[in-house]
């Protein structure tokens, strides 16, 4: 009784906050928000549940016979990749960009076991269902982690693996004390367009803010005004669960697939680091560190530095991620 008391009175705070930022509600599968370009769905029966897995699937004039898929990471759906979606389209590419079951425009679950695995089969039963033999797998962030499991899992239908700032590079279970799934709940539910904001420009910019970030902190600032945002949040403390008990880094050796690491060099992301001390936080996140090391693990990696780029290079430096990747796509 005590806990839905308090969450009802952190709503309501959370609601005339978000008013007086003037945001829009938006509904749990992203109702009022409209994507780059049309969206689709497949259906998926997991767990007991009949479920819906959007995306959109961008198809060049020009087609060159090549597919790049593109995966979004935790905070994020397939939206923002409208740009990068464009310049691959408009090189011959066709490009896939799905949301994954649990974000965006998908369904989310009531209750479903979240597990990177179960990710990687549902992308693949999505390229299955559009005849796609082989793809270009580009993940960021959370994206980067299902990435390499989908390259693990599937070696012979990736072309070449791309890995922007992924998440994962280092194991945060070993430094970080575990919280649970209702602790990651309670967290969510607290969230406000303040917290979202503080959060993005400590995380994701290193305090350098511009006007055009705000799109995606009013994303996630709207789904708090959805009547179903307990729902959300609740997929969404499932999701942080999984990332943090089920680290990809030890498997990094077996990738096989040509693999291009893009590393903002300002980037400090890692899970948990508020709950350690400085001297611990201050070996979490190193992503320069970090960059340097995976390219070494993977067989046959490249890696591209961005230096003063923090964590979501596609969006604070849009020419500097895109060049190298189109390079690196179009290498024999």
């Amino acid at each position: 009784m005590l806990r839905n008391t308090i969450f009802l009175l952190l709503y309501t705070l959370s609601t005339i906050q978000l008013i007086a930022q003037e945001i829009s509600p938006l509904g749990i599968a992203l109702e009022g928000y409209k994507y780059p370009y049309p969206v689709n769905y497949i259906e998926l029966h997991l767990q007991g549940e009949s479920l819906k897995m959007a995306y959109m699937d961008v198809k060049p004039t020009n087609a060159n016979g090549k597919t790049v898929i593109l995966l979004h990471g935790k905070n994020f759906c397939g939206a923002y990749w409208g740009e990068t979606a464009k310049d691959l389209q408009e090189s011959g590419y066709r490009v896939i960009i799905p949301d994954q079951v649990g974000f965006g425009k998908s369904t989310k679950p009531i209750d479903l076991q979240y597990t990177f695995h179960l990710l990687a089969k549902n992308t693949k039963l999505l390229l299955d269902s559009l005849n796609i033999n082989k793809a270009n797998v580009l993940g960021h962030s959370m994206g980067g982690m299902l990435a390499s499991r989908f390259a693990l899992m599937y070696p012979e239908n990736v072309d070449k693996l791309i890995l922007l700032n992924p998440i994962g590079l280092e194991d945060w279970k070993r430094k970080v004390p575990y919280h649970s799934i209702d602790y990651w709940y309670e967290q969510e539910l607290n969230k406000n367009y303040e917290s979202i904001k503080k959060y993005q420009l400590e995380s994701y910019y290193d305090g350098q803010w511009k006007e055009e970030y705000n799109e995606w902190v009013n994303l996630l600032a709207g789904w708090t005004l959805s009547p179903q945002y307990p729902q959300i949040a609740w997929n969404a403390a499932l999701t942080y669960d999984m990332i943090f008990t089920q680290p990809v880094v030890y498997e990094f050796d077996q990738i096989t697939a040509p693999t291009l690491l893009i590393i903002g060099q300002r980037d400090r992301t890692a899970l948990g680091k508020g709950w350690v001390s400085e001297e611990v936080r201050n070996t979490l996140g190193n992503y320069p560190q970090l960059g340097k090391v995976t390219a070494k693990v993977i067989p046959d990696a490249e890696l591209v530095e961005l230096s003063n780029v923090g964590h979501l290079p596609h969006i604070e430096a849009y020419d500097r991620f895109i060049k190298p990747l189109l390079h690196f796509l179009k290498e024999e």
